[in-house]
Order: structure tokens, then sequence, then C-alpha cells
């Protein structure tokens, strides 16, 4: 990512995969790290669909009412199968209609590959992903209605090539595997179910969902500069996350997906991991921020900070500001000192992140929640 690459752009990982021998070292490490975690979690640790065709609409046309409803459900990926197109017509059978239990299902795979791929930074590619439905959420403008993750428009060019999204082809490709397995379900609830269950399946906090997004052409996409500039401060990522919705607490709560992941100079220019467990989700981002000394560091790159001690962890300018300024510093000593504390506001902020500009036909009291698969 260039130099606009935001708070949350920094979970990218490398497309290369590994010598088999570091595949199994980062593995071993990754399934370690799980089970260290898993004990005392809450305690402390150190791109493209096409638009609509005219032909498409002529058909549409031609179907009538009741058909052309089904063509567009299923040109669309709300039907399953051309088998279910012919039932839902009027023949024979009905329109798929997704349970829980189908969600659970894909969440389920979700997990099983995440576990398999660890080919990529640390073990997993679950930083990535959380990457990729944050910035699939977080271009949402309260003002004007537009942007969120209801959509998936990053899927098609400019929005896939912003520079706050580099690297992220990494996540959609992940995923393009289990969209094709499962037909019925919208990029835009794929991305968002996927990053809870990267969440979870990181051992962090169970994060409430429900369904309903809806995938939008490319005339619906979003302009550059909407995700937060790593480089800036404090006013910054107010003018971004207020223009969401959120307020500071809600601000530095998200912050700390920043326990997860690394930088890379071939993606942000910056380098290095937040953490000594970027693949666990812990408050480990909050009390480095407190206890580590931060010096700028010497290189030809970007203004970043390394901690004094190790030289191997890094902050970035915006993650500074969170110290800096007293309304961020509060909520910063309240996650530092309390893990279940943060749990619980990152998991409320999450879920309002994931659902900004969504117009959901379902309540909030009817959000479910998934069965991590290591509980």
């Amino acid at each position: 990512m260039a130099s606009t690459a935001g708070i949350f752009t920094r979970v990218a990982f490398r497309s290369a995969p590994a010598a088999s021998i570091r595949t199994t070292a980062r593995h071993s490490r990754f399934i370690l790290q799980r089970q260290q975690y898993q004990a005392f979690r809450r305690g402390f640790a150190s791109e493209t669909a096409p638009k609509s065709s005219k032909t498409g609409a002529w058909v549409l046309l031609g179907l009538g009412a009741a058909g052309g409803a089904v063509y567009y459900a299923y040109s669309n990926g709300l039907l399953d199968t051309a088998n279910e197109l012919t039932a839902a017509s009027g023949k024979k059978g009905g329109i798929f209609t997704p349970t829980k239990e189908d969600y659970q299902k894909v969440y389920n795979e979700i997990a099983k590959t995440i576990e398999e791929k660890d080919d990529y930074d640390d073990g997993s590619y679950g930083p990535v992903i959380l990457r990729l439905a944050w910035h699939a959420s977080g271009t949402y403008d309260k003002g004007t209605g537009t942007g969120g993750s209801n959509g998936a428009t990053m899927r098609f060019a400019p929005e896939s090539s912003h520079a706050a999204n580099a690297g992220l082809v990494a996540a959609r490709d992940f995923l393009e595997p289990i969209k094709q397995n499962n037909p019925w379900i919208s990029y835009s609830d794929l991305w968002t179910l996927a990053g809870v269950c990267a969440v979870q399946e990181m051992q962090g906090p169970v994060v409430p969902w429900r369904p309903g997004r809806q995938d939008h052409d490319v005339s619906a996409s979003t302009p550059d500069g909407r995700l937060p500039d790593a480089s800036k401060e404090q006013s910054h990522l107010r003018t971004i996350f207020y223009r969401m919705g959120f307020d500071d607490r809600e601000i530095v709560a998200l912050s700390g997906a920043h326990a997860l992941g690394r930088c890379h100079t071939d993606r942000s220019g910056y380098d290095g991991p937040w953490t000594f467990s970027p693949t666990v989700v812990t408050n480990d981002y909050y009390r480095l921020l407190l206890e580590e000394k931060w010096n700028w560091k010497k290189w030809n790159g970007p203004k970043q900070f390394e901690d004094k001690n190790t030289k191997t962890l890094m902050m970035l300018p915006t993650d500074m500001a969170l110290v800096k300024d007293k309304a961020f510093r509060q909520h910063v000593e309240r996650y530092a000192k309390d893990n279940d504390v943060w749990f619980n506001e990152f998991r409320d902020a999450l879920v309002k992140l994931f659902e900004l500009g969504v117009p959901f036909t379902t309540k909030e009291d009817e959000r479910w929640t998934f069965t991590p698969t290591h509980a």
C-alpha cells in the first residue's frame, strides 16, 4: 500500500508460498500459539463480476414478471443451481432459502481452509481475511449512504487497486473457491462472514452476524481516500471514523485489530508486525503501546516506530496517535488492563462496522452466532 494505506491496512500477506520446511515451522508455531492462548486467552499475552448486459435485460422481459424475478435472483447469486432456477419458475420445488445451518457450513468451510492453507505469513490467512472484511465495510459514508459492505464493490477496478487495498487480492482469491462452492451466498455476506470467522478462529470474541447484503455492480464503487492514512494522526482518524458514525471509544476499540498481521514493504512501504503473536486476538496491541519504548526507525522507508528492546515490532503514526491524544489514551489504558473489556467493545464495534449501510430485513435481535471450530 502507498501513502494512503489505512490503520487496518497492514495485515496484507506475501503472495508467494514458502518452502515446505518453512511452512511446517510456521504451522507448528501457529498451532502452538492457538493452544497456548486458548487456555488463557482472556489474560495477558506478551476481481470481478460483469455488469448486467443488454441481452440479460431482454431475457428478463421475455421471461415475464415471475420468470424475470427468478432470472434476476439467479444472476445475482440468490439461487443455488440451474435446477433451482427451473423449479422456482413454477415447475417443481421452490426458491432456495438458506438457513443458519447453511451459513454455519460456509463458516466451517472458511475455517477449515484457513487451517489447511498455512503457507502465508505467520501461518494463517486470518489477518488478511479480516482486513478484507474491514476494508469492504470501512468505505461507508453516513452523509450520502454510499459505500460499506453492502455491494462488495472491491471486486471491481479501480476500487480493487486503491492504495489502501493493496494485497487484498490474496484474501479475495482465498475466498473465491468457497464462493463457487456456495453460489447462493453474496460476496458481501461471504466477506463479512469470513471476517467473523477469522476473528473467532484466532481466539477472539464470538461476533454476532446476520445475512442480507446484496452485491452491486461497478457503478456503486466508492472513490479513493475513504480509508485511513497510516502516516497521519488523530485529527485524520476522527475525520475518517466520524464519517462512518463511530466515536472515539469505537475508534480505539477497532484499532486493536492491529494485534494481528504485519506490514510489508512491497504493499504499504511499512515493515513488521505490531505484536509477538500476530495470529492470535489479544489486547497485546494496547499493552505494547503503553509498556514498550518506541523510537523512530532509522531506515529508508516511510516514518514508522520500532520497539527499543527487540527492534522487531513496529507502530505506525496512527497507532502512536492513540497514546498521544488524551481522549483516545483513556481507552487504550482500559483495554490494556482488561482483555475482556476490549473483547466486548471490539465485538460490538465490529458488528456495527460490518452492518453499516446494509438494508436488512431482519432485526438486530435476530443476529446469529456461529460456533468456532476450535471450541
